[in-house]
């Protein structure tokens, strides 16, 4: 990819944001544009390079600016999005008939729902309560079922990840304009709307810290010139600092994982000059990161080190560790044990919370205990499934240098965001590509 064309995508997403901030209603326009012109450059293509996995990366990328802007047509339209452009992409490229496990995933999902129509409250709209629980697993069994062993290049890869990585630096840009000055929003330790364009801080630093992956590996493999090493560290320094003063953790935590189990791999599979350039990159980047992390210091008063440290406002430690998450688990698990071949239902669980605690209604965190109360055994083997499967293949598929990466991010992010958002369903599936790095794969497809 050429410098300038790079720079121009850059740019134009800096537009993006800066036209969104100032005129809300084109949100809207974003988001109808997105989806047309992805589905005509699939169609015109008709998927020779693998199209649909660039386009539902940006679709991935753009969803919470898109929520947080009120530009989706639907809540749920991204993971609907990326569902119907990968079933476009086995129209035209066909899938892995190997693809076995994921078919076995999808199966194991239904009687959940099956059950759901049984023990959900009458006064419940059934099909919107299971469509919003199930359609985050749903978008995982597609997108692994287009991906499974699907043969790509590595600077492929790297375009997909950038193709993510794009509509969060305009998401970044908007929240710049949407809280140009922290100090007067900043109140305590807690995560912060006001901080995060007045959407949920957990989906939005998840994005964000997504984007201080994709940027990561842009100035580690496709900075070549010392321009677009300072523009991509200008990029990373930016998401990174605004997905920081969210406060919300789990998401900014997930993308610094990413990062050392990429540059875990690197290291260990480089040779004596590879390592010793690596170095001078981990030490030049270990000062960035902490000049980052003094910054966002400086402008939160110290906020943020007390919330990494789990201390409120004042300083004292606070009494649980997870926000009070833990209880939600625990009332999971009890509703697992007392179903543990089906599960009580897709959505049930939230209802069973609502009970208990008279009204109050209670989204889970955990995509782990959620599938382990609604689906019972059902859901313990489709986990298995989902977890051991790309480490298999992993076994022949070692130039796939982000394989951890991708599998971390949705093991991670499901455990303190569930599936509300699309990213790890899509972000998981291309931890199941055959990646080359020197040679061109075969069409053929097995």
């Amino acid at each position: 990819m050429k410098d300038s064309k790079y720079i121009l995508m850059i740019v134009a997403h800096i537009v993006i944001g800066v036209l969104i901030f100032l005129i809300r209603p084109l949100s809207t326009f974003y988001a109808i544009a997105i989806l047309a012109v992805g589905v005509y450059y699939v169609i015109k293509t008709r998927n020779r390079n693998n199209e649909v996995l660039y386009v539902s990366a940006y679709v991935v990328g753009s969803e919470v600016f898109l929520r947080m802007t009120g530009g989706n047509l639907l809540y749920e339209s991204s993971k609907y999005a990326v569902m119907i452009f990968m079933a476009l992409g086995m129209y035209y490229s066909g899938f892995s008939k190997n693809a076995v496990p994921f078919w076995l995933y999808l199966l194991l999902l239904l009687p959940g729902v099956i059950v759901a129509t049984e023990t959900l409250n009458l006064q419940t709209d059934v099909r919107k309560a299971i469509a919003f629980n199930i359609s985050g697993p749903a978008c995982l069994g597609v997108s692994a079922i287009y991906c499974y062993n699907r043969k790509i290049l590595l600077s492929q890869v790297n375009n997909i990840i950038l193709a993510l990585g794009l509509p969060i630096f305009a998401t970044t840009v908007y929240l710049i304009l949407y809280t140009p000055d922290l100090k007067e929003v900043l109140v305590g330790t807690g995560s912060n709307n006001a901080t995060s364009g007045g959407f949920g801080p957990n989906q939005v630093a998840t994005l964000m810290g997504l984007g201080m992956f994709a940027f990561f590996s842009r100035l580690l493999m496709e900075s070549k010139t010392k321009l677009l090493f300072v523009i991509n560290l200008i990029v990373l320094f930016n998401i990174t600092y605004r997905g920081l003063v969210t406060f919300s953790r789990g998401g900014m935590v997930t993308g610094f994982i990413m990062i050392l189990l990429m540059l875990g791999y690197i290291y260990i599979n480089s040779k004596s000059q590879g390592k010793y350039n690596l170095y001078r990159l981990l030490l030049f980047m270990s000062a960035a990161f902490f000049v980052t992390w003094l910054y966002t210091s400086n402008q939160t008063g110290g906020l943020i080190d007390k919330r990494y440290a789990n201390k409120d406002a004042a300083g004292r430690v606070k009494e649980s560790q997870l926000t009070g998450r833990e209880e939600i688990w625990d009332s999971e698990i009890e509703d697992f044990l007392a179903n543990p071949v089906f599960g009580i239902g897709v959505a049930k669980a939230m209802e069973v919370r609502e009970e208990k605690s008279g009204g109050l209604i209670i989204a889970s965190h955990s995509e782990i205990s959620r599938t382990l109360a609604e689906h019972g055994t059902m859901g313990i083997i489709a986990l298995v499934i989902v977890f051991f499967t790309p480490i298999f293949l992993f076994l022949d598929n070692k130039q796939h240098i982000y394989m951890f990466c991708f599998l971390f991010f949705w093991l991670l992010t499901i455990n303190h965001a569930a599936m509300r958002i699309a990213a790890p369903a899509f972000v998981y599936s291309l931890s199941l590509l055959k990646v080359f790095i020197d040679e061109t794969p075969t069409l053929h497809r097995e």
